[in-house]
This record gives structure tokens, sequence and C-alpha cells, in this order.
């Protein structure tokens, strides 16, 4: 009986501490983690969110930069976590869903983060070095068949979207290409940019600016169709791979356990920060949409759909941790 009693007391407090914990939540700053270096596409939509969602929390978003192994060092950081809500996670399908279909000796577990809200969506963007003379998708196949080996695409990592997006376009057009891997997307673009490799299959944030600019040149988006935010640029269906289509998108989690009402907190806090015209308007400029989930628990279905769809791609692929 008295140990009973003594368990019952230990939860009792530990509810009771929960409890206090999601009342008083936030009472200092959040971190946000990034997966990434500094001037990526998750960092882009990482800051451009930030001061909305610390507004709406009423406290400071510390954006923290832990780049590495295609986003896996970031989602071990806030997975291992104390579950109080002040550590979220920015991550795309690479670190929830491709990594761990990748490489099965991960250190943390998709489970061991719980979704918030998916926050925006967009394709992927073929681009490429315009001194390699390629101006369309076709040509970029023959290039690749007529020599094979001797292009090399960069992507923010190893297990990344953008790698697995090439690895599966190689599958699918039967070229072969050499991957060399960064910590990030802007290290990536920038070698592309030098010529130091030909291309990349890079997030619209990374790579608009210097396509602007005329030092990239955009060969299609990984849509099937084009998109309204770069109508100019080819569709896969209309570059010639219908067969081909890919598109990523960010979400935000957090340690599993956290309180549900510190996630519901967070949840009110992201979709308040992602309607402001601001946070719009800096990812149309960027080539991405929006897109927001209607509850956590919705997020929750379209994550473990997204991670059994990967599962299948990573396995008819062939891709494989380098």
């Amino acid at each position: 009986m008295i140990r009973t009693f003594a368990l019952a007391a230990a939860l009792a407090a530990s509810t009771l501490g929960a409890d206090a914990l999601a009342q008083g939540y936030p009472a200092k700053p959040v971190r946000l983690v990034v997966g990434f270096a500094p001037g990526g596409a998750a960092d882009t939509v990482a800051r451009a969110l930030g001061e909305g969602l610390g507004r709406a929390l009423g406290q400071p978003i510390v954006i923290e930069n832990r780049a590495g192994a295609g986003s896996s060092i970031a989602a071990e950081n806030v997975a291992k976590s104390p579950p109080d809500g002040y550590s979220v996670l920015i991550a795309s399908p690479s670190s929830i869903s491709v990594n761990p279909a990748l490489n099965p000796r991960l250190t943390y577990k998709a489970s061991e983060l719980a979704p918030i809200t998916k926050v925006s969506a967009s394709p992927l963007l073929i681009v490429v070095n315009p001194a390699t003379g390629i101006t369309s998708v076709k040509e970029l196949i023959a290039a690749a068949t007529k020599a094979p080996g001797t292009l090399n695409y960069a992507t923010s990592g190893v297990g990344s979207a953008p790698h697995f997006g090439a690895a599966y376009f190689s599958q699918i057009t039967g070229v072969k290409m050499v991957h060399v891997p960064f910590k990030g997307g802007s290290p990536a673009v920038v070698s592309v940019v030098a010529g130091d490799t030909q291309l990349t299959f890079a997030t619209p944030p990374s790579v608009l600016p210097m396509v602007k600019a005329g030092r990239l040149r955009a060969l299609a988006v990984t849509n099937r169709d084009r998109s309204p935010l770069m109508p100019e640029i080819p569709g896969m269906a209309e570059a010639g791979v219908p067969e081909f289509a890919i598109a990523f998108w960010y979400g935000l989690f957090v340690p599993a356990g956290t309180p549900p009402e510190i996630v519901k907190k967070l949840f009110d806090a992201t979709i308040a920060a992602a309607q402001r015209p601001e946070f719009k308007a800096a990812l149309a400029r960027e080539g991405t949409e929006v897109s927001l989930s209607r509850s956590p628990e919705e997020f929750a279905a379209y994550v473990k759909a997204e991670a059994a769809r990967y599962a299948k791609l990573v396995k008819a692929s062939g891709a494989k941790v380098d």
C-alpha cells in the first residue's frame, strides 16, 4: 500500500509539474534549430518565421544552425533535448523521412520528434553553371549519358531532399553523376557558381537569387507542371521527364513527450506567424508557398504517410548513404 501510494503521489506530482510548465510557457527564449548552414532554404524559412513566431509567443526566437549529416545533427539535438517546448526543429523530409530510410544506424528515431505543423512547400529547382553550355533537361541527360560520371552535382548533404531528388532523377533517367555533399544549401550553391561542381537540385530560396542574376541557369522545377511562383521555368512534363516529380516541405517538430498544451501553443503561434503578409511575401519571393496543417494530428498523419512513401522511393532508387 505504501509503494502504491508513493507511486500515485509521484505521478500526481509529475502531472502537476507538467501542467505548471505548460501554464507558464514560454518563460524564456525558444531555440529554433536549423539543420543546415545559414543562407539555405531552411534557414531562410526559419528566419522569416522567427519574428512573427516570437511576437505570437511573447519571447524571442533564437535561430541555431547545426549543419551536417543531411540535417541529422540538428534532428538528433532536438530529439534528445528536454520536452519542454524550448527546443524546436524546423525540418524537411530529409531528417524525418529520407534519413531514417537511408541510414538505419541513425542515433535518433523519427518517433522521438513530435510534429507541430507543416509550414511551407515547394518543388526543387534543377540548375547548372552556365559555363556547362547545358540549356535544358534533355541536354543535361544527353551530356551525362555521353560521359558518365563526369558531371558533379552539389547538395546540402547526404540524405537531404536535394540529394534524394538527384538520386531519384538518376534512377529514373539512367544517368550517372557524382554526388558532392556540403553542410548546407548555401555552400553547395557557391560551389556550382564557382564551377567546382556543375549542377544542383536545390531549394528555390537557395538558388533563385543566382538564377535572376544570371550566375546560374534554371532548367526545370521538379513539379510535373510549371509553378505559379516561377512561371518562367518549365515543369518536368514539359522538360521531357514526366515520370519524375518531387517536392519538399518544411515543418516544425519538438521532442516527443512535450506536453500537449505546449504543442498547442506552438501550433497556434506558428499559424498566426505564418499568416502574416510579411511571411507570405518573403516565401513567395523565394519560390515557396505557405502550407499549413489544420492540426498537429493532421500533420502527424501526413508525416507518417510521407515516411512510407519515401521508404519506397529510397528502395526503388537504390540511394544509399555515401
